[in-house]
């Protein structure tokens, strides 16, 4: 049942196979016994994908009932209920979020949980969950995956910034609008080639800054790197920022507008915070960024 179950949420027999670090030669085997038992099949196998048969549907449906009810039986004796969670844990963050935020923090939550193995990967792109065997992972913004739970954990705020030489040669905007005769430094998904839109919440509506671009990177390290050589303005997650705002080499500037607040979330597949690792390290997140002001609710 696990093993059908990988199957399906990856949808390929072979990224299955890498998540439960089994040859892809078992997986196929253990499909094919399974439904000689069964006498049905469960998967149509096409050279391109995969897809669930009817009986295979109803059948994959069942498994996930099953398999949760067996962990919290086994929770229970195992003591895993009683604030002793086991087990690998598989989380992704999203890099600067991890870097500045999680990861000097996470020798506490493993001290408190030491049986739990966790397994971190840190990256800007936006991962799929369920066909990468991930037990979680973190999202900055509206939330597109219907088919996943989320949790919400906070609100990341913003700013506009730039270093003190920038803004001596340029001068101090004062409104949204003057960003016109000023340069940014253009921050660009990866995902979708496209820059990141400059909001500004005024008068109870989100308004779009037009301002022209000096450079433009994907990477958010790099992004602020720009900044910090007075390169342009960036708009930028006050959590980036806030050590350079501290020491002066990066200023302020429309504080009296700022840009719209973005949700952070928790996001896993259906069913999954049912697993006690899962739970204790969502509340672990949760009191992490509660006690951090700029990404509180």
């Amino acid at each position: 049942m696990q093993t059908f179950v990988r199957i399906v949420e990856a949808n390929s027999f072979t990224k299955a196979a890498e998540t439960l670090d089994l040859p892809r030669a078992a997986l196929t085997a253990t499909m094919k016994n399974l439904e000689a038992f069964l006498g049905v099949q469960l998967l149509q196998r096409t050279t391109r994908r995969l897809s669930l048969t009817p009986d295979g549907a109803d059948y994959f449906q069942k498994c996930l009932d099953i398999l949760q009810a067996v962990e919290a039986a086994e929770d229970t004796f195992r003591g895993q209920a009683a604030n002793r969670p086991k087990g690998r844990l598989r989380v992704e963050l999203p890099g600067a979020v991890g870097r500045l935020l999680v990861m000097p923090h996470i020798a506490g939550f493993c001290r408190e949980y030491p049986d739990i193995d966790l397994v971190v990967s840190l990256t800007e792109r936006l991962a799929d969950v369920t066909q990468e065997g991930l037990d979680c992972t973190l999202r900055v913004g509206e939330l597109q995956d219907s088919a996943l739970v989320a949790r919400r954990l906070g609100s990341m705020r913003f700013l506009t910034c730039a270093a003190p030489d920038y803004l001596a040669r340029h001068g101090v905007p004062q409104t949204p609008d003057d960003l016109r005769a000023h340069r940014g430094i253009m921050h660009f998904s990866g995902r979708t080639g496209r820059p990141f839109d400059w909001d500004y919440m005024v008068d109870g509506r989100v308004v779009i800054a037009d301002i022209r671009g000096a450079i433009a990177v994907t990477d958010p390290e790099a992004y602020i790197i720009c900044a910090l050589q007075g390169m342009g303005l960036i708009q930028a997650a006050r959590y980036q920022v806030r050590d350079h705002l501290a020491s002066g080499a990066l200023v302020e500037v429309l504080g009296a507008t700022l840009p719209a607040p973005m949700p952070i979330s928790l996001v896993y597949p259906q069913g999954r915070m049912a697993s006690p690792r899962l739970r204790v390290f969502a509340d672990w997140l949760a009191g992490l960024f509660r006690g951090d002001p700029d990404l509180q609710t």
